[in-house]
């Protein structure tokens, strides 16, 4: 529960085993590879970016091929195979298949290269139909529509705009090109457009053609057939496509079992393009080269003794300067580890932060469990992780096996909280008894009490959580202080508002209009005058060194009053807990009226069907709403409210020079 400590790696090796180490650092997994060490006369850098930009161009072309297979031939999956994880591969068929890399990638292209001709056919498609389409007014046309001539006539074969007759077709020629000696046919005639056949001496084509230009006459599909066959050979073509679309539809399922080997590609390619990066930021000379980074204290001796065996190296590990900035690696226990997700989510520890993750667990579960508070939700939820995690766990990745485990969790605290609500599907237990049973009496009793029927008492409770959940983070502010030695700051900014904070709580407590409202007992007024002077003792101390950074008396007075007016935050924090009451409320209140619903039907055949349908449906969609709706607020909750008292993260995560592939996994002998 705890920041795991870094410590400074250096490695110096013969330059002839910067591979072999590097490789073996990815098999290790344990050192992050950060060289601060610049150029100098002896030792430089060397430019592999070329190297690199080949293998990621491999892996680019092995994603490409996934992405045509997955679109033409997808691949089948479970509904829970994502929860399966990376496959394992073993050395042997890790050799077995590096050695067939080149053979892997020529399968690549030929899926893009079919990828290709499918694309250029299916776009020809719709071309040929538009030409078959634009064919089928000249089907009675016996004539090429290429034709442009005879030995002593011009031809013109096209289409007008609009329908027009044959008469009207002179009369407007005539008129445009004052030429009489022609002859035309009218081929086919519509709203939209007419087909036409016009012929003249030679001496006359350019004046005729001037005059159809001005009609706005436009020439037809050529094609030195007539028509009718050139629709007959467009169908040939057509279906010659089709055919070859099958051609390929079957290449691609041959092709698409070499769809694992094609994942290897992609991440043995990666894994190569990685390695090849950090080649470009060693340091070498002509016989040795430098690197060096972080790794974890926890295995820091291991890398050392672990390199030292295998290679001629010399490894120094010491603990970072004050001027480091190293790496953060949570470690918490099985409690806790789950909620890593959500502290990397909002931010990693800052240098000489605490990991807030165990304090945060603390309420994240009981926050989780109030908001959806049903005993059945939470058996659902729990039955189902703990499934998931026993069939997967051992091949789910970290993250999500932890995202799995957290909800666990949360599926124990909401049915907690749902016993101590008496809540079970809502009211279920009562609305299925009485209407099926006639047994109104008989009904899930709560271990504690109803928020719906008493939904102040509620309200109060989810204000004393907020000030334990709050306080607690106040206090882990000022651990934080005393923990690098400030005990002054932890005086200043924690002590002085606990002291206001606890003055202003059980002073209210002794004013009967607010025990009233929160419908507690009101506390003795003797402590009144006490808590007047924790108060003033507190505001005055916050006022007086809320802006202590300032040497001005005037400014720090005045940032003094500026902190004292945080107070209004926390208040508007206190309320922000009220969702706790309202999340739970909605949960109870959708079950009850979906049970209400169901139960319209009576306690016969069409009842029963009635109920059970309504029932499903409505809690399934109750389960999803509001399970999503207490994920979000508690983190909620936990970001704003929470951390907002102590914690700025700015760290950044750990990531080890490590095997980071997408599809597979290797031992650690690889």
């Amino acid at each position: 529960m705890s920041v795991v400590p870094m410590k400074r790696i250096q490695v110096i090796a013969l330059r002839r085993d910067r591979k072999a180490v590097l490789e073996y650092l990815q098999v290790l997994g344990a050192v992050e590879i950060s060289i601060r060490r610049k150029e100098d006369d002896v030792f430089k850098k060397r430019d592999k970016s070329k190297e690199q930009q080949v293998f990621l161009k491999n892996a680019d072309r092995a994603e490409e091929a996934l992405a045509i297979l997955k679109r033409n031939v997808p691949e089948k999956t479970g509904l829970l195979s994502s929860l399966e994880g990376r496959k394992e591969l073993t050395k042997a068929d890790f050799e077995r298949l590096m050695d067939r890399r080149d053979e892997i990638l020529d399968v690549c292209f030929d899926v893009i290269s079919l990828d290709k001709q499918q694309a250029d056919i299916i776009s020809g498609i719709p071309k040929l139909m538009d030409q078959k389409k634009a064919l089928e007014p000249w089907m009675q046309f016996d004539i090429p529509l290429s034709m442009k001539e005879t030995e002593k006539t011009a031809v013109f074969i096209g289409t007008l705009p609009g329908a027009s007759s044959r008469e009207s077709f002179y009369t407007e020629l005539k008129r445009l090109s004052g030429i009489e000696t022609f002859d035309a046919d009218i081929i086919y005639s519509d709203a939209t457009q007419t087909c036409l056949f016009a012929v003249c001496e030679k001496k006359d084509a350019a004046a005729v053609q001037e005059a159809l230009r001005k009609m706005g006459f436009a020439a037809p599909p050529l094609s030195d057939m007539n028509p009718a066959e050139r629709v007959k050979e467009i169908d040939r073509e057509i279906e010659e496509s089709s055919k070859k679309l099958e051609e390929i539809q079957v290449r691609f399922e041959e092709l698409a079992q070499s769809r694992d080997e094609i994942k290897f590609a992609s991440d043995y390619f990666t894994l190569r393009a990685e390695k090849y990066s950090v080649l470009s930021e060693l340091l070498q000379s002509r016989r040795v080269f430098y690197l060096a980074g972080y790794v974890p204290e926890t295995r820091a001796q291991e890398v050392k003794e672990k390199l030292e065996s295998r290679y001629d190296v010399d490894v120094t590990l010491k603990d970072p300067g004050k001027k480091d900035t190293p790496p953060v690696l949570l470690s918490n226990n099985a409690f806790a580890a789950p909620l890593e997700g959500v502290t990397e989510s909002y931010s990693m520890p800052g240098k000489g932060e605490i990991d807030p993750t165990f304090i945060a667990a603390c309420f994240y579960y009981i926050l989780f469990g109030m908001m959806l508070s049903d005993a059945a939700y939470g058996l659902i939820i729990f039955a189902a992780t703990a499934i998931i995690l026993k069939k997967y766990g051992k091949t789910m990745e970290s993250g999500m096996k932890k995202t799995m485990q957290m909800f666990f969790l949360c599926g124990i605290a909401t049915t907690f909280w749902g016993f101590m609500f008496g809540s079970f599907f809502g009211d279920a237990v009562n609305v299925i008894a009485t209407t099926f049973f006639h047994r109104p009496d008989v009904a899930l009793k709560p271990l504690w009490f109803e928020p719906i029927n008493e939904p102040m008492r509620m309200l109060t409770f989810c204000f004393l959580i907020a000030l334990i959940h709050m306080f607690v983070g106040l206090g882990a502010k000022g651990y934080m202080y005393l923990k690098k030695g400030q005990v002054l700051d932890a005086v200043y900014d924690v002590l002085f508002w606990y002291l206001l904070l606890i003055g202003c709580v059980v002073y209210l407590l002794t004013v009967p209009t607010m025990t009233d409202m929160l419908g507690v007992n009101t506390l003795s007024t003797a402590l009144q005058k006490p808590m007047m002077v924790l108060m003033i003792i507190g505001a005055a101390g916050i006022i007086l060194t809320g802006g202590r950074e300032s040497k001005n008396w005037g400014k720090r007075i005045l940032k003094g009053l500026y902190s004292l007016y945080g107070i209004s935050s926390w208040l508007s924090d206190v309320l922000s807990y009220s969702r706790l009451l309202a999340l739970g409320l909605a949960t109870g209140v959708i079950a009850t009226v979906f049970n209400s619903m169901g139960s319209m039907g009576g306690d016969g055949p069409v009842g029963i069907v009635m109920f059970i349908l309504v029932f499903l449906i409505g809690n399934v969609l109750n389960l999803a709403i509001n399970a999503l709706g207490a994920y979000v607020h508690t983190n909620r909750l936990t970001y704003v409210e929470f951390f907002g008292k102590f914690y700025d993260g700015g760290g950044r995560k750990f990531k080890p020079f490590t095997y980071d592939t997408k599809y597979y996994k290797f031992k650690e002998e690889i």
